[in-house]
């Protein structure tokens, strides 16, 4: 696996990893005619000129701009018939030199923004990356104008108007159909409110030294998206030829209620598909019928339970607790399973916290004995619930900073899941359906984190496993999604798919 694939980078970091390759001797000029064919062909590809002819480039005055010329030049030489509209008077003196030779060639020049509108694709050239005034007066207007035309364009780093790091729209932004992100991937391709702007998005790679990479970022702590090779390595196979359900994991769930019964299935298909070993789950005693119909392989432990149908206490001592790898908690509990959580917490045992375990941890007063082997999985209302005091401006930098303050690894949900350790390593999720954005779905990943740390018995790298769990959750999702809809994604299909997928997988 190649650093350059899964890194991301901030704008500081990119220009500083530029400035080295520029320093070893490679000519701006050269950099940006690579970049430029690279867009160029996949332009070509994605829109041949039998169906998309006329092409309009909005060019800026930085190096964006002199890519989208170059870019403008090679479409002309391929038989498109193109239009170039530079809105801003001074250009960098690279830009400018490839703005004269493209008028050399006869290309037509435009003076205003609606000699473009009959265009069949628009090229976004204005503003790549490092951005970070808001977009006003005229320019926000004709970024306003492009979005209001509905046509396919193609922007190329980034769409103009969105900021490098944390994906703020400034202003305005152009809404793209496709991003062709240059060279690394940058942060605000990850941040989730900046995800409509970018359309399908691409990495165009243009060899990039991993040295001069490695030599601005420290890798430990940076932040990567996770990838099918990395996830690889963190699957529960192949399993070795001579073992035993106790070598596998041994797994407990504690979950569910009699209000939310199905939670607490869920989270057994979701811990049944990591293949652990060992599957254990407490429920209150009402349920445990229910559970062992749909589980019958698990153990059901069946607990007291209160007035209202929370599970009030466990059956089991704290030396029996200790046995288990892996103690995953909160999926359908209800905010009245208080004393289930904190004695809970109390064990040094590795824990998956969810759901209500995370509601009921931001409500207590008590100082917490949270730790590096403790993995919190909020989605948004339940992360600002749990550290209010956070700015949440920036996603990465704030999982980063929540990761940091409770000594914990953080499972951040959204479109982009991110992963973050107390000591700075991010692990970002690249692609996600809106297949998931259902009742359950949550469920089966706390399971599926539970039973994959169980069944790894790996404590020094937990992050990487609960980034594996959420890239296959996610993964399995998208497989599901294409093949029954998005609509046709429901909690147990998913389980279904978990299983699925890594047999597609393998095979692959």
């Amino acid at each position: 696996m190649r650093i350059n694939e899964t890194i991301i980078v901030l704008a500081q970091q990119m220009r500083d990893i530029e400035a080295r390759i520029f320093a070893a001797g490679m000519p701006v000029a050269a950099l940006m005619e690579k970049a430029a064919e690279l867009c160029f062909r996949e332009i070509q590809t994605l829109y041949p000129r039998e169906k998309s002819s006329l092409v309009g480039v909005v060019v800026g005055s930085g190096h964006n701009g002199g890519d989208a010329l170059v870019v403008a030049r090679e479409l002309h030489f391929a038989g498109y018939t193109v239009k170039i509209y530079c809105p801003l008077p001074k250009q960098k003196e690279l830009t400018t030199s490839h703005r004269k030779y493209a008028a050399s060639l006869g290309i037509v020049f435009v003076e205003d923004i609606d000699a473009l509108q009959e265009c069949n694709l628009i090229i976004d050239g204005l503003f790549g990356f490092g951005l970070i005034r808001p977009l006003s007066g005229n320019i926000a207007e004709i970024v306003n104008k492009i979005n209001s035309w509905k046509k396919p364009v193609v922007s190329i780093d980034l769409p103009s108007g969105i900021n490098t790091d944390t994906g703020e729209i400034l202003g305005t932004a152009i809404k793209a159909t496709h991003t062709l992100c240059l060279g690394l991937w940058k942060r605000a391709f990850f941040q989730d409110q900046a995800l409509e702007y970018f359309g399908q998005a691409v990495r165009l790679d243009f060899g990039i030294p991993a040295g001069d990479i490695e030599a601005v970022i420290n890798i430990a702590t940076g932040v990567q998206q996770i990838t099918s090779t990395v996830a690889r390595k963190f699957l529960p196979l192949p399993r070795p030829l001579v073992t035993h359900k106790y070598q596998q994991g041994n797994l407990l769930l504690v979950c569910g209620s009699t209000r939310y019964a199905g939670a607490a299935i869920l989270n057994g298909l979701g811990a049944r598909a990591s293949g652990v070993g060992m599957l254990s789950i407490a429920v209150p005693e009402s349920l445990k019928p229910i559970l062992v119909s749909q589980l019958p392989e698990a153990l059901i432990i069946g607990c007291p339970e209160t007035s209202l149908g929370a599970i009030a206490s466990l059956p089991l001592s704290e030396t029996d607790l200790t046995k288990f790898d892996t103690i995953a908690c909160g999926s359908g509990l209800t905010i009245d399973a208080v004393d289930i959580v904190l004695q809970i917490l109390k064990l040094e045992s590795s824990l998956v916290l969810d759901a209500d375990a995370l509601n009921i941890i931001a409500r207590s007063s008590q100082q917490l004995n949270l730790r590096p082997n403790i993995v919190l999985t909020p989605h948004l209302g339940e992360f600002k619930r749990l550290f209010p005091q956070i700015e949440f401006k920036d996603r990465i930098e704030a999982v980063k900073q929540a990761a940091q303050e409770s000594n914990s690894i953080i499972l951040l949900k959204g479109t982009r899941s991110l992963i973050a350790n107390p000591q700075g390593t991010i692990w970002a999720i690249p692609e996600s359906t809106p297949a998931l954005a259902r009742g359950g779905s949550g469920d089966i990943l706390t399971g599926l984190i539970g039973g994959l740390l169980a069944s790894r018995k790996n404590t020094n790298k937990m992050e990487d496993y609960v980034a594996t769990a959420a890239f296959w959750h996610a993964q399995s999702a998208i497989l599901a999604a294409t093949e029954r809809t998005e609509l046709g994604v429901d909690g147990k299909t998913l389980a279904e798919y978990l299983s699925k997928w890594v047999s597609f997988f393998e095979s692959s």
